[in-house]
């Protein structure tokens, strides 16, 4: 079912791009990404290639609109070679305007630093990493089945700032096999001496087609998840970094313009193994779309690298939205709602005055915002809105 905005105000929101680099060393236990242990050699000018024509089959969409910010995800995008990367960036730019203060991310993991790779990537135009430490610590490094340790991911940070890159995000987890409190903060102690201008903070789950999903290890208790999520919340805020959603905390004016893009409900191209996209036409009609998964057959695909498209109906708007939005602490300005998705405001009434009288939803008229109350039971919240 597609739908015309019956409101006035809606707008074409920022553009970002998703490039999905498939390929890591090894495959974590935990990890239900679309990622896949790279053999001896890795096919970067043909992957190069294929994820080029994927953008240009994709062009016809985006009528022209600048890129705000790229993202490299996968898999472990620093396992790519500068020259690659760099042929890569080119030709995006050859087909995509970039805005002048373009935001771009590279996912990267301790075990694959190299000083003078890092200083290429830097003068590519890479102006920000996202390190996947996860943990400081020996014994938390080798049940997550990562390949580096402590040491290394120190040396990491350090490297990234010799490098040029006075912008970067470090990635770490709590809720570690058998780990306690003082386990916890001692990563983030830890992270914090590292001086990065944004952490990710998120807590270890299960998820089904993973290692540890089919042999789970020991987590700690309930009560010490919630003691260990508190004291490290409080221990964030006082070394100056503000939580702004549910697992991202920043330094003032630092947080991730590339993943507030997609908690605005924004819009994004994605390219490259699996990749999915969210786009929105001039008349108000939202698609989400998804690439081809498995590497070997995006990079056989040819013309056929879309693998499944959805338009969404005026019925999921509001839960699509809000899924998204109600992740940020402060939420979004009410006004945003119509412009993101061309409903009017009035639609969402009912749903916003059960969700407040429920202490769930903030009673600010002006603006979308989940309580605290709200935010521990976002999906209660969102139960509200669903269509």
């Amino acid at each position: 079912m597609s739908h015309t905005p019956s409101a006035p105000g809606f707008e074409l929101p920022p553009l970002a791009l998703y490039i999905h680099i498939p390929w890591c060393v090894r495959k974590c236990p935990y990890c239900d990404f679309n990622s896949h242990a790279a053999g001896p050699e890795l096919p970067e000018e043909a992957y190069v290639d294929a994820l080029l024509a994927d953008l240009q089959q994709d062009l016809a969409q985006v009528h022209g609109r600048p890129l705000s910010s790229i993202f490299f995800g996968g898999g472990t995008p620093s396992l790519f070679s500068a020259n690659a990367l760099g042929r890569l960036l080119d030709g995006v730019e050859q087909q995509i305007r970039f805005q002048a203060d373009i935001e771009i991310t590279l996912e990267a993991n301790p075990g694959t630093f190299e000083q003078a790779k890092f200083r290429d990537y830097r003068s590519l135009g890479i102006n920000r990493l996202s390190i996947g430490v996860q943990s400081f610590q020996a014994a938390k490094l080798k049940a997550l089945g990562r390949i580096h340790d402590g040491a290394e991911a120190i040396r990491a940070a350090d490297m990234a700032r010799a490098a040029g890159f006075d912008n970067f995000n470090l990635d770490l987890m709590h809720g570690l096999p058998e780990q306690s409190i003082e386990d916890a903060l001692q990563d983030l102690r830890t992270a914090i001496a590292q001086g990065p201008t944004h952490l990710s903070w998120y807590q270890l789950t299960m998820e089904p087609n993973t290692v540890f999903w089919n042999q789970p290890p020991v987590l700690p208790a309930e009560d010490t998840l919630w003691d260990i999520q508190e004291a490290g919340q409080a221990l964030l805020a006082d070394a100056g970094y503000a939580q702004y959603e549910v697992s991202a905390y920043a330094q003032a004016g630092r947080q991730a313009r590339h993943n507030l893009n997609y908690w605005r409900f924004g819009d994004f191209l994605g390219i490259g193994a699996g990749a999915h996209a969210k786009l929105s036409t001039p008349q108000g009609q939202i698609r989400r779309s998804w690439k081809t998964r498995l590497p070997k057959d995006y990079l056989a695909a040819g013309q056929t690298f879309r693998a499944g498209e959805r338009l969404l109906s005026h019925a999921e708007l509001p839960f699509e939205f809000l899924m998204n939005a109600l992740r940020l602490n402060d939420g979004v300005p009410a006004a945003l709602f119509s412009q993101r998705t061309g409903i009017p405001l009035e639609e969402l009434a009912a749903a916003r005055q059960k969700a407040v009288a429920l202490g769930l939803l903030q009673a600010e008229p002006q603006r979308l915002c989940a309580t605290r109350h709200g935010q521990l039971f976002l999906n209660d919240l969102l139960q509200h809105f669903l269509p």
